[in-house]
């Protein structure tokens, strides 16, 4: 198995252990441990069909592991309680754990450059203002969502929910939240555009545009 094609392997092997660790015995409730990871059990049970058809860039795939494990953490120790949190928290004098703002800046920041790569792979868009543009209201819409996901669930389960809203009694976290993804969404795109360019290049799949140049 030549390299390229283990790493994908190696990744989904470490985040499915890591996922189900996390689930034997979490500091949480089981509620929202569910919660908290349904994201990761949701894009692996799309990527592993889809991969031969489909396969992603290191550089994307790599992202999408550092997110899960972001969110099979948060799941496990509930966001408001993870331990380098609330040990930020009390050594600057924090008002709160703000591991949960790391999180939203990761939802901003990884499904910028999923939704950059399936757009110039399966759309006529190519790099560029639009692109840039799309891709951001696309990591809008999807922070937006997961803030209703929020609303229903708290309308759902009322104070069971508690723990998977993880306010921490701020009237702004949604504001924040979406505020967050939107830095991410920006910052991947003017940090790592260029080195998915390369990859997708390198990858043979990426669109030529009319004059033949990349």
């Amino acid at each position: 198995m030549q390299a390229s094609t283990r790493e994908p392997l190696v990744l989904l092997v470490a985040v499915l252990a890591l996922l189900v660790l996390s689930g034997v015995e979490p500091r949480t409730d089981r509620l929202t441990w569910l919660m908290e990871t349904a994201p990761v059990m949701i894009v692996v049970a799309i990527l592993v069909p889809a991969w031969r058809r489909f396969p992603l860039t290191p550089l994307t795939s790599r992202l999408i592991a550092v997110h899960a494990v972001i969110l099979i953490v948060g799941g496990y120790y509930s966001y408001a309680e993870v331990p380098i949190g609330n040990w930020l928290r009390d050594s600057l004098d924090w008002s709160r754990n703000h591991y949960d703002r790391l999180g939203h800046l990761a939802q901003g920041f990884v499904p910028a450059m999923i939704a950059r790569e399936i757009l110039i792979r399966r759309s006529p868009l190519r790099p560029g203002r639009w692109l840039f543009f799309l891709v951001t209201c696309v990591c809008l819409a999807i922070s937006a969502f997961y803030e209703l996901v929020e609303w229903w669930s708290a309308l759902a389960f009322g104070d069971g929910a508690t723990a998977f809203l993880g306010t921490q009694g701020d009237p702004w976290d949604s504001q924040w939240d979406m505020w967050l993804a939107l830095i991410g969404a920006v910052s991947a795109q003017v940090l790592l555009a260029g080195l998915q360019d390369r990859q997708l290049s390198a990858m043979g799949v990426m669109p030529h545009r009319r004059d033949g140049r990349p």
